[in-house]
């Protein structure tokens, strides 16, 4: 790529730095709301790596990632469109509610060997499957960029929508007044010409006398 190219290119209005940090937290809602429908541990037969059982994370949390994850996107979008910090505040709680799940509820079994319920009666040990890696993900992703949001100013927030979006209308200057003395002086000067036009010959004689 030229010199000229590469001084011409620009990026996506969306990959601004100012935009990346909603876009963020916009995915990691969507990681965290994906692993409640994905599976959460695999369960295997010994070394064979036969699997006997899954379990979903819904199976786990009864949704509630799920609802963390739709209420973040509810809060951000109340956030930047309005710049109302205690929705960015609020985001920030839902990332941390969802981390806090994930380090409580689930990450405590990983790799945790036991025996399987009725048919199997096998020892199996719970391995991670896609579901954790995506809980994972969202959840430290949520709780970080929801921090970060939480810390901006309402200004700021604004700033994060675009500026088609954002419905501002410039202020349209207004017309300045006419000074009252110059008016005043111009009506004085148009109400004194035709007086002098209509003074009499004998009175602007005296006058110029009186003037020599």
């Amino acid at each position: 790529m030229s010199r000229e190219a590469r001084s011409n290119f620009k990026l996506p209005a969306f990959l601004r730095a100012e935009y990346l940090l909603p876009i963020a937290c916009l995915v990691a809602a969507a990681c965290v709301a994906a692993a409640e429908f994905s599976t959460l541990f695999e369960f295997n037969r010994g070394t064979s790596g036969e699997p006997l059982k899954t379990t979903s994370a819904a199976d786990r949390h009864y949704y509630a990632l799920l609802v963390l994850a739709v209420f973040a996107v509810v809060a951000l979008a109340v956030a930047v469109l309005t710049g109302s910090r205690p929705a960015a505040a609020a985001v920030a709680v839902a990332g941390g509610l969802s981390l806090l799940i994930f380090l409580l509820v689930d990450l405590p079994d990983v790799n945790v060997e036991g025996p399987l319920d009725e048919p199997y009666f096998f020892t199996s040990k719970a391995e991670p499957g896609a579901g954790f890696w995506l809980e994972l993900v969202g959840t430290v992703s949520l709780a970080l960029a929801g921090g970060a949001l939480a810390t901006l100013r309402s200004d700021q927030l604004r700033m994060l929508v675009p500026q088609r979006f954002r419905g501002e209308q410039e202020a349209k200057p207004t017309p300045k007044p006419r000074p009252r003395a110059a008016a005043s002086k111009a009506g004085a000067s148009e109400r004194s010409e035709p007086e002098s036009k209509s003074e009499k010959p004998a009175a602007r004689a005296a006058r110029r006398r009186r003037a020599s």
